[in-house]
């Protein structure tokens, strides 16, 4: 029998019991508490009862002044009477009633505990609702008054740091950069790159404006034919002027592919690598480009640094639409050759590169022409240098030559015929291109990798 189905007088009345009950007569009086209680639940009295009469012999009243409270067992004896009359209750009534009789006998004092606790808590949970209300008008009102609070501290911060020290955000550390940015007023074109050692000054900076100029100028010069140390050093210089004045879009990317595309082409690996990781961070900030193209000369660089694991992780997060990118598709399939040791399909793929993907291959293309002739050296006993021209890739008879004299692999069975009749001997040069090989290729060593 659950409490929370007593009438209002019962719990009033149980409430006042346990309040007189005493430490010395506690444990009788709860019986007689649970033993009234259960009585008149079996009588099915619980209603009809005049609780506020009904008085417990053992909270503290003598046996005289108990007999002289108004007691309920006339209202029980008339009722009982009155159930006499009914028909005998059947055993599986019986064993109900007997079952209900059981579920009352409760720890009241127990009850009254959990009560007043469940009271505590509420009161609590209402305590921490009202902060939470008052902590969120307070986060409106400071959200709605934000702009003034940033002016107020870019105004009156003395730190060169820009930062307010009342602002538990604010990090000393950490330089304020708009602070620091300027707009240059250098008119000149062409200005040379001088590493800097203090703060920047306006008028050794070129404005947005010259800079565009600019860039159209060193396009004109390179078509020309000019030298690249004086090309190299103008871009690097316009760069710096860009990096300065905080400048990223699209003509920041721009400028940082035709650097990176003219140090291809003059073998600066370097500069391209420091343009190769500048133009990462602008493609991830979403800045548009010829992001593919320079995706299939990433794939390349890993192949020739023989990263695999950061191969496959950066192959792992490209999109569709780079995977169906023509340079994708080929730095993709270059990457499959080499893996499964295909040398036929890989050195087809190299003299059909597309864009400037030729220039990273030329930097890994003797290493696996090396490999694969260790392959055709296993397979064979001999080979005409005609077929191992075609089959590697050389461009002529003498190439194919000088490369077998510089990898230890010059043994002839006929030295003193044609060059294109020449026929070298595997089971001599397989040794020696071993350890050419494990010498010569086994650590890659990438200038400029960052």
């Amino acid at each position: 029998m659950s409490s929370e189905s007593w009438p209002p007088p019962l719990k009033e009345w149980v409430a006042r019991c346990l309040g007189q009950m005493t430490d010395a007569n506690r444990a009788e009086a709860q019986a007689e508490l649970r033993e009234s209680i259960a009585n008149a639940f079996a009588e099915k009295t619980l209603w009809t009862t005049d609780w506020a009469g009904v008085q417990l012999k053992r909270c503290g009243l003598s046996s005289s002044q108990a007999d002289l409270m108004p007691k309920a067992p006339p209202v029980l004896n008339t009722l009982k009477r009155k159930m006499n009359d009914t028909p005998p209750m059947s055993k599986k009534a019986k064993k109900a009633a007997a079952q209900k009789r059981n579920d009352a006998n409760l720890d009241f004092g127990d009850q009254a505990a959990l009560n007043r606790r469940a009271e505590r808590f509420q009161r609590e949970h209402d305590i921490e609702r009202q902060k939470s209300m008052r902590s969120q008008a307070s986060l409106q009102a400071n959200n709605q008054n934000a702009h003034l609070f940033n002016r107020i501290s870019r105004s009156d911060s003395p730190s060169a740091f820009g930062t307010n020290p009342d602002d538990p955000e604010a990090d000393p550390n950490v330089l304020d950069w708009d602070k620091y940015t300027i707009v240059g007023t250098n008119q000149e074109l062409f200005k040379d790159y001088l590493r800097l050692t203090s703060e920047p000054k306006p008028e050794t900076i070129r404005p947005y404006s010259v800079l565009q100029q600019t860039l159209v100028e060193l396009k004109k010069r390179w078509k020309d034919k000019v030298s690249y140390n004086w090309i190299c050093n103008q871009f690097k210089s316009l760069r710096q002027d860009l990096t300065v004045q905080r400048i990223k879009n699209e003509f920041t990317v721009q400028v940082y592919e035709i650097h990176a595309r003219m140090a291809l082409e003059s073998s600066d690996m370097v500069e391209y690598n420091q343009c190769q990781a500048t133009l990462k961070n602008l493609y991830d900030l979403g800045i548009p480009g010829k992001h593919e193209e320079f995706t299939a000369y990433r794939i390349l660089m890993l192949l020739h640094g023989r990263n695999k694991s950061e191969l496959n992780l950066y192959v792992g997060t490209l999109t569709p639409r780079q995977k169906r990118d023509p340079a994708v598709q080929h730095a993709l399939q270059v990457q499959r050759a080499i893996s499964m040791g295909n040398y036929h399909a890989l050195f087809e793929m190299y003299f059909n590169a597309p864009n400037m993907g030729a220039y990273i291959m030329d930097y890994f293309i003797d290493r696996e022409r090396t490999r694969a002739l260790m392959t055709m050296t296993k397979a064979y006993r001999t080979i005409t240098v005609c077929f191992i021209q075609n089959e590697l890739g050389f461009e002529s008879v003498s190439d194919t030559l000088k490369f077998l004299g510089t990898h230890g692999s010059a043994f002839f069975v006929n030295p003193n015929a044609l060059d294109r009749d020449k026929t070298v001997e595997c089971k001599s040069a397989a040794p020696q291109l071993a350890q050419v090989y494990e010498e010569k290729y086994r650590k890659v060593g990438i200038k400029g990798a960052i």
